[in-house]
């Protein structure tokens, strides 16, 4: 049975008395949550506060630290990066790699988010691998195409036992923090293209057991209508969940 999954995407917003305030205005509200070992929450907050997410969240069960990126190096003199290793020892079990904008503004291809994938496996940290197509593929009807060529680039590469440890996020980039959100229809049809594409390159009993997120633009609002798409295992939330209320919404709206 694969696990509902509520992420949280801070991004490079607030500052430390902010992100104290909303981590634990998030957990305070725990109680709505329903969450059990077949329902979590992360929450990727920046780099600084990820000590401060597992301190608070260490009291209230299915409830997890998670870091936005790391580096493709184990360790080393890389000035600046934060690697894989170092973030399984914050005890942050969660790692987003390949979000679009790190495509877009640092350049990242799918070697690289290959090579960052199994550094994670290698501290036994689960990652969240994003994929999704740009507007110009949804309006030329390639966005299938464009879609499937991330899979088979990056995480097809992989053995099917990392595959079983991976999440995917499926994040049409025309509707990450535009306001613009895909259909329920849109969404589904693309979760169930990729359920079906894990399928044929593994098998049916993989493809089931891997969760698959929606990102772009959930709030509040049609978080429900998302959820209740029979491929939609959860949500990437980016600019929804800096509202502590909103985001214990969209955790409400997902159904064990």
């Amino acid at each position: 049975m694969r696990k509902k999954i509520i992420a949280g995407n801070w991004k490079m917003n607030i500052t430390k008395i902010a992100a104290q305030t909303l981590l634990n205005e998030i957990a305070m509200q725990y109680n709505s949550y329903d969450l059990t070992a077949q329902k979590i929450v992360a929450v990727a907050t920046p780099f600084p506060y990820i000590q401060n997410a597992v301190s608070i969240f260490s009291e209230y069960p299915f409830m997890f630290a998670a870091a936005q990126n790391c580096s493709e190096y184990e360790q080393g003199a890389y000035t600046g990066e934060v690697s894989a290793k170092i973030i399984a020892s914050l005890e942050a079990p969660f790692v987003i790699i390949g979000h679009s904008e790190r495509r877009q503004y640092f350049n990242e291809s799918d070697e690289i988010l290959l090579q960052k994938i199994l550094q994670t496996h290698k501290q036994q940290l689960t990652p969240i691998f994003c994929c999704g197509e740009p507007l110009e593929e949804r309006l030329t009807n390639r966005h299938f195409e464009f879609v499937q060529q991330q899979l088979e680039d990056c995480i097809f590469q992989l053995e099917e036992s990392y595959l079983k440890k991976c999440v995917i996020a499926y994040e049409p980039i025309w509707a990450i923090g535009t306001g613009k959100t895909a259909t329920p229809e849109q969404a589904q049809e693309m979760h169930a293209f990729i359920r079906d594409k894990i399928a044929e390159k593994y098998n049916l009993s993989t493809a089931e057991e891997i969760s698959i997120l929606y990102g772009g633009s959930v709030n509040a609002k049609n978080a429900v209508e998302l959820f209740s798409c029979h491929d939609i295992d959860g949500g990437l939330v980016g600019g929804a969940s800096l509202k502590a209320d909103e985001f214990a919404i969209i955790i409400q709206s997902m159904k064990n």
